[in-house]
């Protein structure tokens, strides 16, 4: 079973009831306490992202709006509103223990699209790479039914498998996974660990009770296949406490979900499932150092073939014609044209406009 302390990459999903109270607003003793444990886990060399729910609460107590369900324009509105103060607020809050808050909103199209994708992965790493955490929330303000998750647990997910973390924690009303409901049955089977969601598991999920969340256990379990089966471990934990992660890596009663590989095996495996949409010829030199982990630099390209965009999969062919890799490209096939055989650093001033340093990333790409 995995462990807390062991992560190297690590997403945090925070639900509305936790963050924001009806009646008070914003719980910032609890954001604190958080903030506390961010810098710890920081600490021990973790990076961490936190997929933050509460915009449109806030939103919807600044504007005054009713209790009870509300129109898309008026969460649109609301979350407007909310957006700044939630923002303002995790930044605050880790300012003390000299961490810089990064904002990032998200919809659906964001993860779907594989160009979208890939910018969205390249934003993180950099973030990541600053010292930054991002708070991420999905996109209320634009997002329609058309294009939302409709609930973070899912883009807290798929957000872990896009930045290839190893760890998701869903701060959640509830200590772990049950058989039947413990807020109405005393009797309720808890689940310490399970290895594999199975449809007798999912008979077993019922949905949330907390008035301001909309994620029940049905959009966890959504959740918990998603993240393992991007290599994911994932756990749902009581986050009520005022030192959430702290309690959970000391100990405190969860549900861990196991992933079957780990995020880069699992990956790599998706990324060669996939169908190419042209060829890429490379040099000698070049297949060395993909052989050898490293990233494919345009300067090692000699021939491109097909029709693809950025973000589609292309198969990496060596001098001899046979196939080396499968990956995901970061230009177009007329980009690629244009720069095969160039310095990265001469991308500017052939294309007319900067790029990326790497044709293919070796994260995105399986040998």
């Amino acid at each position: 079973m995995a462990t807390l302390t062991e992560a190297r990459r690590l997403v945090v999903k925070i639900g509305s009831a936790l963050l924001v109270d009806r009646e008070a607003g914003l719980k910032t003793g609890w954001l604190k306490g958080l903030a506390a444990d961010v810098a710890a886990m920081r600490g021990r060399g973790t990076d961490v992202i936190l997929v933050s729910s509460g915009s449109i609460a806030l939103g919807r107590r600044v504007l005054d709006l009713p209790a009870g369900a509300l129109s898309l324009e008026q969460q649109q509105a609301a979350a407007a509103v909310g957006q700044i103060r939630l923002a303002r607020a995790y930044e605050e809050a880790l300012a003390p223990h000299g961490i810089t808050a990064g904002q990032v909103l998200m919809t659906l199209e964001d993860t779907e699209n594989r160009r979208r994708y890939l910018n969205a992965r390249a934003a993180f790493a950099q973030m990541l790479n600053f010292g930054i955490v991002p708070i991420v929330n999905e996109n209320d303000t634009v997002a329609t039914d058309e294009i939302r998750f409709g609930d973070n647990d899912r883009l807290a997910a798929q957000i872990a498998v896009t930045v290839g973390a190893d760890q998701l924690v869903l701060l959640s009303d509830v200590d772990g996974f049950y058989d039947s409901n413990p807020q109405t049955n005393p009797d309720a089977h808890h689940f310490e660990i399970i290895d594999r969601i199975t449809p007798r598991i999912e008979a077993m999920a019922g949905e949330g009770t907390s008035g301001l969340s909309k994620g029940g256990m049905k959009t966890k379990l959504l959740a918990a296949k998603t993240a393992t089966a991007g290599g994911c471990a994932m756990v749902i934990t009581l986050g009520a406490t005022e030192r959430p992660l702290t309690a959970l890596a000391e100990g405190a009663r969860a549900t861990w979900f196991t992933p079957q590989l780990d995020p880069q095996q699992a990956r790599k495996r998706w990324i060669a499932a996939m169908k190419p949409r042209g060829e890429i010829v490379i040099d000698a030199g070049a297949a060395r150092a993909l052989a050898s982990g490293k990233s494919l630099l345009p300067a090692g390209v000699t021939g491109v073939s097909g029709r693809f965009g950025r973000g589609d999969p292309v198969a990496v062919l060596g001098p001899d014609g046979a196939m080396l890799a499968c990956g995901l490209t970061r230009y177009t096939a007329e980009e690629a044209a244009k720069i095969k055989g160039h310095r990265s650093s001469d991308i500017e001033e052939v294309l007319g406009y900067s790029g990326r340093a790497a044709l293919i990333h070796r994260d995105d790409m399986a040998v």
